[in-house]
């Protein structure tokens, strides 16, 4: 019987660590559906109380420019730019990479507020923390 509390506590040491995971999601195609699926996930991670950082490169980065015109994807007919909004709207940290402001003639006062470049080796010490898992679209 000595058994059931230790099963216990590790279960209840799982669920504690598992709520604290951390999502990353790494983001560059230019093709609006799978930028609606990755924003839709990383949503639903942040209604999940999943801290959400978001890093857009190449053709993705296009997401963060203020005024750009995208299509709107059904069925909620909102563009990824809106996606992108109500996910920094519920805390989520977005940065353009490092390298697309340079590549694209743009610059940060270009970008939606909040936005931010990337600087990689806080973006590195990120990824290495315990607990942070990858998506990349």
């Amino acid at each position: 019987m000595k058994t059931k509390p230790l099963i216990f506590a590790a279960a209840l040491a799982f669920t504690a660590s598992a709520q604290a995971e951390e999502l990353f999601v790494a983001l560059s195609t230019g093709a609006s559906m799978a930028q609606g699926a990755a924003l839709v996930l990383a949503s639903q991670a942040a209604e999940q109380k999943a801290p959400v950082r978001v890093l857009l490169c190449d053709a993705a980065g296009d997401i963060a420019v203020s005024g750009k015109d995208m299509p709107a994807l059904k069925p909620r007919n909102v563009t990824p730019q809106q996606m992108l909004q109500g996910l920094m709207k519920a805390g989520a940290k977005v940065e353009v990479c490092a390298l697309y402001l340079p590549n694209t003639g743009r610059q940060p006062s270009d970008l939606l507020p909040g936005v931010t470049p990337a600087k990689p080796a806080e973006v590195a010490a990120y990824l290495l923390k315990p607990g942070v898992r990858t998506l990349s679209f």
